[in-house]
C-alpha cells in the first residue's frame, strides 16, 4: 500500500513502544525508513525490541526507559532527543487498563491507570509540542483512544475517564496548535488480542472470543490495519485531517456500544475469579522482571 521510504527522514517517538500494538507500529515505521524512538518503564524490553526490530528491517531503533508518569524524566528524554535533531512525529500509544467494578477500585488503582493515560500522555505531547512551536517545526501526534470516549466504560471507568481527556487534548489542541503546523489525531481501535490487553481485559477467555461473537464483522482487528491506519495519519497523505478520533472497530460500538457494558450480568463469584486471575498475571509479570 505504501511507497518504499515513505517515512524516510522522519524521527518518531512511540511511547509504550516495547510491546503490543507500540512494537507493531514501530515496526511498520522503521520498516518505511523512519528513525524511531522507542520508551517505557521496562528499558530492557525496550532494548530487545529495539534488537529485534533492527535486525528484521534495519534502520535505527532507539530505546529510552523512562515512566511517562514522571514529567522531569518525560522532560529529559525529550531533551535528549531534540538535542540530535527534532522529532517529526509523536505517537502516544503508553496506557493501562483492568476490568473492575468502580466500587471495588481504590484511589490507587484509579492513579495507576490516570497517571500513565491521562497525566502521562499530556506530559510528553507538551513537551514535544513546547519544542516544536520554540524552533518553528511543524509536528504531527497519533494518540491510541478507545471508542468509549464517546458514550462511556462501564467497568473500566479510570480508563474511559483518561482516554476521554486525550480525545479532548487532541480536539483542542488541534484548534490551539494547529496555525503552527502541529496536527494532532486519534485512533480508536476495537479488540486487536495482545498479550497484556487480553490478560488484564479477558481474565480467563479466549482472546477475542467475546468481539468475534457481537462484531458486525465476526472478527477482531489485526495489527497491521493498525499499522496501515497509522502510517497514513502521519503520512502527509491528508494532512487537512486535525482534531478527528477515528475508529477502527468493525462498526462494533455502532452496533453494540463497544464497551463492557455486558459485564453487568457478573456475579460477585465472577469478578472474584477476574480479580484472581488478573493479581495473578501481574504477580507473574513481576517475577519475570526481577
Amino acid at each position: 500500500m505504501f511507497a518504499p521510504q515513505l517515512l524516510a527522514g522522519r524521527r518518531i517517538l512511540v511511547t509504550g513502544g516495547g510491546t503490543g500494538l507500540g512494537k507493531a507500529m514501530t515496526a511498520k515505521f522503521l520498516g518505511l525508513g523512519a528513525e524511531v524512538h522507542i520508551c517505557g518503564r521496562r528499558k530492557s524490553v525496550c532494548d530487545d525490541t529495539a534488537t529485534e526490530l533492527m535486525a528484521a528491517h534495519g534502520g535505527h531503533v532507539e530505546s529510552h526507559g523512562v515512566d511517562i508518569r514522571d514529567a522531569a524524566a518525560v522532560e529529559a528524554m525529550v531533551e535528549t532527543i531534540f538535542a540530535r535533531g527534532p522529532l517529526t512525529d509523536l505517537v502516544n500509544n503508553a496506557a493501562g487498563n483492568f476490568i473492575a467494578r468502580t466500587q471495588d477500585i481504590s484511589s490507587r488503582g484509579f492513579d495507576a491507570v490516570a497517571n500513565t493515560v491521562m497525566h502521562g500522555t499530556f506530559y510528553v505531547t507538551h513537551a514535544v509540542g513546547r519544542r516544536w512551536i520554540a524552533g518553528g517545526h511543524r509536528g504531527n501526534v497519533v494518540s491510541i483512544t478507545v471508542t468509549w470516549v464517546r458514550n462511556g466504560g462501564p467497568f473500566v471507568v479510570p480508563s474511559a475517564m483518561s482516554k476521554a481527556a486525550i480525545h479532548a487534548m487532541t480536539m483542542s489542541l488541534a484548534a490551539e496548535w494547529g496555525r503552527y503546523g502541529i496536527r494532532l489525531n486519534t485512533i480508536a481501535p476495537g479488540e486487536i488480542p495482545t498479550e497484556g490487553m487480553s490478560k488484564r481485559l479477558n481474565p480467563g477467555e479466549e482472546p477475542g472470543a467475546r468481539t468475534k461473537a457481537a462484531n458486525p464483522m465476526g472478527r477482531v482487528g489485526t495489527l497491521e490495519e493498525l499499522q496501515n491506519l497509522a502510517t497514513f495519519l502521519i503520512s502527509g497523505g491528508c494532512d487537512w485531517i486535525n482534531g478527528e478520533t477515528i475508529a477502527m472497530d468493525g462498526a462494533q460500538a455502532l452496533a453494540t456500544g463497544g464497551n463492557f457494558y455486558e459485564l453487568r450480568t457478573w456475579s460477585d463469584a465472577d469478578w472474584k475469579a477476574a480479580r484472581d486471575a488478573i493479581v495473578a498475571q501481574n504477580e507473574k509479570d513481576k517475577a519475570q522482571r526481577r
